[in-house]
């Protein structure tokens, strides 16, 4: 078993390089990174950007996980999407209803409205590329709703374990994978309680699909593990 690990923690690359990992070709990934931005570090201690504010801005990450979040009137909250190296977030119209924040230490590049906007309409090849993001990124939200929705409190944490290993491009049969999540912040993406994700947790190593050293998971069976969670990464396309 290999211990070189690549999980989305991995080490920095220019915005250009982390979207052409996305698709987007060379030369456009050169015309996007001219536009003015700043390169921005960020805690996953607190929140990066408030729910309830104007979105004038574009967020792309360098490095790291964020993720968006809501919270219901009780304060409990919901990671309802995750951004990794070469994901987006993109402005909006009106206030966004949703905050981000960091799950790891991440680097994100900030740019504003105006600047991508008038960018894109002189480049509508660039708007085609982010029009596929959009589309990916609903295609994994519908796969959460699913998750939370219809699958047991192991297949939940199964599926996100395939999810962030296929996310990170890792090979899951030959390496390990550094374990981005506090339990807190998978309870709140798979609607558990951190408790019970430590039992699952516990769960998936007494059926010897993975293993824990430290941050690190080995995966003893991916294929099975694929099958508790009926993972199949067709929406990650």
């Amino acid at each position: 078993m290999s211990r070189r690990s690549r999980s989305g923690l991995g080490s920095e690359v220019s915005v250009g390089e982390a979207l052409i990992s996305r698709g987007l070709q060379p030369d456009l990934a050169e015309v996007l990174g001219r536009i003015p931005h700043r390169v921005v570090e960020v805690d996953s201690r607190r929140p990066f950007r408030e729910p309830g504010v104007e979105r004038n801005e574009v967020f792309f990450v360098a490095q790291g996980i964020i993720s968006k979040y809501r919270t219901d009137g009780a304060g409990r909250r919901q990671i309802i999407a995750l951004r990794f190296a070469g994901d987006g977030i993109l402005p909006r119209d009106s206030a966004a209803d949703y905050g981000i924040q960091a799950i790891v230490r991440s680097k994100v590049a900030v740019g504003q409205r105006a600047d991508f906007e008038a960018l894109i309409d002189t480049h509508p090849e660039l708007a085609r590329f982010f029009w596929k993001l959009t589309q990916r990124h609903a295609a994994i939200g519908y796969e959460w709703l699913l998750n939370c929705g219809r699958r047991d409190s192991v297949a939940r944490v199964a599926h996100l374990l395939c999810e962030t290993a296929e996310r990170s491009g890792i090979d899951a049969v030959s390496q390990r994978m550094i374990n981005p999540f506090t339990q807190q912040q998978i309870a709140d993406i798979t609607g558990q309680t951190s408790v019970n994700v430590n039992r699952v947790l516990a769960d998936l190593e007494r059926q010897s699909l993975i293993r824990r050293e430290g941050r690190e998971i080995i995966f003893q069976d991916w294929n099975e593990l694929r099958r508790v969670a009926s993972f199949s990464p067709n929406y990650l396309q």
